[in-house]
């Protein structure tokens, strides 16, 4: 009899052992995520890989090599955050670890620290020479701190301000901006942005080391505020002047790089003061001439990054394509361009090592992971493997892409994704996601919050339309969000809930929707205008009050160009009176969780504490979730462990 036990027990644990298990929060936040720090031109690629302990609630960062032929070996085990920064040459990688920089050579691992006694040498670079060096460095610029105007009351904790910018996303301005110091050593640095009020980044030297070109918007307080005019500089080291060279454009000018000769510079550039989600071009600037060039006028799309090719005679880049991020190549000459990869996949950045592209790669079912791929052919070639393991044991559920008609005539890519071992014969209850942005692609990107795997290991099906507004469908497809927030894009949204409803899997009794920012301003609009198509929502850090939100976020430009401009205008944009959600909360009767960061500065948590206020007053079921020292998005291991468990638990109970 007790053999008989003992074979039954056997068996059990057998088959147990053989069953995958669902992804959950604590399996999501023990995943390494990957990060390419740096690349040589022989093919070594550095990247870090950060892992969380939610017992301590931080993290840890190490870096590690991986070569072209796949050949990998760590670099570092700390249990502190390591950082590569840039190649010196070959075999000598400069990297990080918080306010001490070294110098490691990847061959014989020899290993020397660059800034003994030195202090903080944050963002190190070099010319190619070795002539010039350049760092960041923070200068008070403004008096603000109650200390810096009273300095015999030093223990005071006042700010005062007279203008806007006053405080970005989750940090209040101290009157310190990041200037960038140049010189031929630590000891002989000097400001070249001093007097400026203004933050300096993205800084380079060019390959000959005459000029360091940097980014900058060099707007002060309420201008700041009101406008995205990011130009690009030239300094020149031997006069010392600085020319702006796209001064002729208005919107944002970022991501400047020079080719292999430094005779042409190029750049990421949105014609549109103002716009920040406007198309991305890349715009080339001939050094000797002083004549700008846009390469992708023409090109129905936008660029999210890009590197030139080794003879400069190309450019390869990353763009959205159908929600997916592919690289492609554009010729210089002709302006031909050639999509160079295809997927159900994004690639979340770009390098140029050796003869191959190299960057990360994600999907919907995986965090990122290193790929290599072959110019020529496109061929796709992964070099990491951070995360076989953990996945290995995790049953996934399939993803698949549907495309909707919507109600003026045009095509809807909308993601569908299905529960691990999914049923066609059970009926699931059925999350429609709402994106934020507003313009951000639903793509194949992997979150470590909204996650859909999780959801769809909680046995949800997820619907995630790429309603109007998003990238990746043409410029015309993005711009016809602006302005209209309630129209045409909470009619894409009902139009895919309702045609994947029709399907005999999906629990029509059992709908909710669920987003943040903007997806979260679309959970308290569609609550006002459902008409009992959904069971719960979940909001989080949405926009509630068009009124209050224009009269609290810092960056103004974005309401005045998304919203149409400020609420006291003669006429009034119609958004105000249209579109905004406390016009609807007459109509809401559904149970809702409302989320809220502290330190959301971008859509200030109050906007939450007044939906709250209305959903308890009108007797809805209704809960609040707040996280006083998190921003726009949950950060803390911990913090994101209960972000799940509220997340999935409210679903639970009304769902």
């Amino acid at each position: 009899m007790k053999n008989i036990y003992l074979v039954i027990t056997l068996l059990i644990g057998t088959f147990f052992m053989g069953q995958k298990q669902r992804l959950t929060p604590e399996l999501l936040w023990s995943l390494g995520r990957v990060s390419i720090d740096a690349v040589n031109n022989k093919g070594d690629i550095i990247y870090g890989v950060q892992y969380y302990d939610v017992q301590e609630n931080n993290s840890r960062r190490n870096l590690f090599l991986v070569t072209l032929k796949g050949n990998m070996k760590p670099l570092t085990d700390i249990k502190e955050k390591a950082k590569a920064l840039f190649f010196k040459d070959d075999t000598t990688l400069v990297y990080s670890i918080g306010e001490n920089v070294f110098s490691y050579n990847i061959i014989n691992g020899d290993t020397e620290q660059i800034n003994k006694g030195q202090g903080n040498l944050s963002g190190l670079l070099y010319s190619k020479d070795y002539k010039y060096m350049a760092i960041s460095k923070s200068v008070k610029e403004e008096k603000v701190l109650g200390k810096d105007v009273y300095p015999d009351l030093e223990k005071s904790d006042a700010k005062v301000y007279d203008h806007l910018m006053y405080r970005h996303w989750d940090t209040w301005k101290d009157g310190d901006f990041q200037h960038i110091w140049l010189g031929t050593s630590s000891e002989s640095l000097t400001d070249i942005n001093k007097g400026e009020k203004y933050n300096s980044e993205s800084y380079s030297f060019s390959p000959d080391a005459k000029y360091l070109v940097y980014q900058s918007k060099k707007l002060f307080g309420t201008a700041d505020a009101i406008s995205t005019n990011t130009d690009i500089f030239l300094y020149e080291l031997a006069t010392q002047q600085t020319k702006n060279i796209t001064l002729d454009n208005k919107g944002y000018d970022t991501n400047p790089k020079f080719n292999s000769e430094g005779d042409r510079l190029a750049w990421l550039s949105m014609k549109t003061d103002g716009y920040e989600s406007d198309k991305n071009d890349i715009k080339i600037y001939n050094v000797k001439t002083g004549k700008t060039e846009n390469l992708t006028v023409n090109w129905d799309n936008t660029v999210s990054d890009y590197v030139w090719s080794k003879d400069g005679k190309k450019i390869y880049f990353l763009a959205g394509i159908h929600a997916t991020y592919q690289f492609f190549e554009i010729d210089i000459k002709s302006k031909k361009i050639r999509q160079i990869t295809e997927g159900i996949h994004d690639y979340v950045s770009i390098f140029l090592s050796g003869d191959f592209l190299v960057g990360e790669r994600q999907d919907m079912n995986h965090a990122s992971e290193i790929y290599k791929v072959n110019i020529k052919t496109g061929e796709q070639t992964r070099l990491s493997s951070v995360n076989d393991e953990p996945y290995s044991k995790i049953a996934m559920g399939k993803v698949e892409e549907r495309w909707v008609d919507t109600t003026d005539g045009k095509k809807m890519l909308v993601w569908v994704i299905f529960p691990p071992n999914f049923d066609k014969n059970k009926k699931y209850p059925t999350l429609l996601y709402c994106q934020g942005g507003p313009q951000s692609t639903v793509s194949q990107f992997y979150s470590f919050r909204w996650n859909f795997q999780i959801m769809a290991a909680n046995d949800y099906i997820i619907v995630a339309p790429n309603r109007r507004g998003l990238p990746s469908f043409g410029v015309k497809w993005n711009e016809e969000i602006s302005g209209d927030w309630g129209g045409q894009p909470m009619r894409d949204y009902l139009s895919a809930i309702d045609e994947i409803s029709k399907e005999s899997y999906v629990d029509k009794s059992r709908l909710g929707a669920v987003g943040a920012s903007y997806g979260g301003y679309s959970v308290y609009y569609l609550a006002g205008i459902h008409n009992k198509r959904f069971k719960t929502f979940i909001s989080h850090c949405g926009v509630f009050d068009l009124e209050s939100m224009y009269g609290s976020t810092e960056e103004v430009f974005f309401p005045n160009h998304d919203i149409g401009g400020a609420y006291w205008e003669n006429p009034q944009p119609k958004a105000y009176k249209d579109f905004n959600p406390i016009t609807k909360v007459d109509k809401w009767d559904t149970p809702i969780l409302i989320i809220e960061g502290g330190r959301d500065y971008r859509v200030p948590y109050t906007q939450g504490l007044e939906a709250f206020q209305a959903a308890q007053l009108r007797g809805i079921k209704s809960r609040l979730l707040y996280f006083p020292e998190e921003s726009h998005w949950v950060q803390q291991p911990q913090n994101g462990i209960i972000w799940q468990k509220e997340f999935f638990k409210w679903l639970k109970e009304t769902l």
